[in-house]
């Protein structure tokens, strides 16, 4: 696979030169195997170029500026594609290359298996946890709901005389009602 990097060799725009620059140093230093290609000096590649840039990735006047990325034949982006895959260190993905063995992109895709791994063993362990709690929640109310029927059961004359009389009761409502306390 070959990354194909059309530019202009002869372009007015210094922003577009600097572009340019920045996406072939960045594959010259990671020693990425690409070509340039020349669309100033070339009318089939500015040809081929303008066709095959997606719809949707050209500019209001419909005509692409230089630098476009592809890989062979499919299209990879632009210099703003580019430039946040390279921030995102995801560089490779958006080639369309296999990151080498030791690069951070290779790196970030380990981590994020291991991440998922380890969330899937903590995800079963917090299911274990809540079950056991379940069954000692259960087995506390079994315990607490026993202990209230026994005390209900031996001493039945201490919960009625903890009640007032109901003429007591009934004097002090309506002390209530009247008072607003």
């Amino acid at each position: 696979m070959v990354i194909k990097v059309f530019v202009a060799t002869s372009s007015g725009s210094t922003a577009i030169k600097k572009k340019q620059q920045e996406v072939v140093g960045f594959l010259e230093a990671n020693k990425i195997d690409f070509q340039q290609m020349d669309i100033a000096g070339d009318e089939d590649n500015r040809k081929w170029m303008r066709e095959n840039v997606p719809g949707e990735k050209k500019p209001q006047n419909g005509i692409p500026l230089p630098p476009q990325i592809f890989n062979e034949e499919r299209y990879c982006g632009d210099f703003e594609s580019f430039f946040s895959a390279k921030e995102e260190n995801i560089i490779y993905s958006f080639l369309g290359l296999a990151p080498p063995p030791g690069t951070k992109e290779t790196e970030k895709s380990e981590t994020t298996e291991e991440k998922s791994d380890a969330t899937e063993e903590k995800s079963e362990a917090t299911e274990d946890k809540s079950d056991s709690k379940d069954e000692k929640s259960d087995a506390t109310n079994e315990t607490e709901a026993h202990t209230e029927a026994e005390e209900g059961e031996e001493a039945p004359e201490e919960a009625q005389s903890d009640q007032a009389p109901p003429e007591v009761q009934q004097e002090g409502e309506e002390e209530h009602a009247a008072t607003g306390v």
